[in-house]
């Protein structure tokens, strides 16, 4: 049988990401796996082109993103307590696809779950996939939920 001791969810705080909270809690009830509630922090100045172009707004503005976030993540609600499973919440700074599976790879994650916004076409070409990125590059295997596809529910 699968063991899953520790689970990933990385975040986004998007409806998308949502999506991915309830098969998150479901599977780490279900194998009474610990949680990791993950978010993950962009500066904003790295993804301008040019340095001169951009001005961080005054004050710890990184500082200000942490707190947002970690009041957010917060806001994610534990699994029932059935089988057991702590849950963790953590925010990271970096690109998002590098600090999931970094995260991954030091906490010996057993499976990633998360949202994808399903672009296609210009849109993905463009904007990247972090889902994507993060399913080529995992150390486990991860699983992606679509916006608005087939849910699993109990008859």
């Amino acid at each position: 049988m699968i063991q899953m001791k520790r689970i990933l969810l990385p975040t986004d705080f998007s409806d998308y990401s949502q999506n991915a909270v309830a098969y998150a809690t479901e599977f780490a009830n279900t194998f009474g796996a610990e949680l990791h509630l993950l978010h993950v922090l962009q500066d904003l100045v790295a993804m301008v082109p040019e340095p001169g172009l951009a001005f961080p707004p005054p004050g710890d503005y990184m500082q200000e993103l942490q707190e947002s976030a970690e009041a957010a993540l917060a806001k994610i609600p534990d699994p029932p307590p059935s089988e057991g499973g702590n849950v963790v919440r953590v925010v990271r700074q970096g690109p998002p696809f590098v600090e999931i599976v970094r995260y991954a790879k030091e906490n010996d994650i057993d499976l990633v779950i998360m949202g994808t916004h399903g672009r296609s076409g210009l849109a993905h070409v463009l904007l990247g996939s972090v889902a994507e990125k993060v399913v080529r590059k995992a150390p486990c295997p991860v699983l992606t939920v679509r916006p608005t596809d087939h849910q699993f529910v109990m008859p």
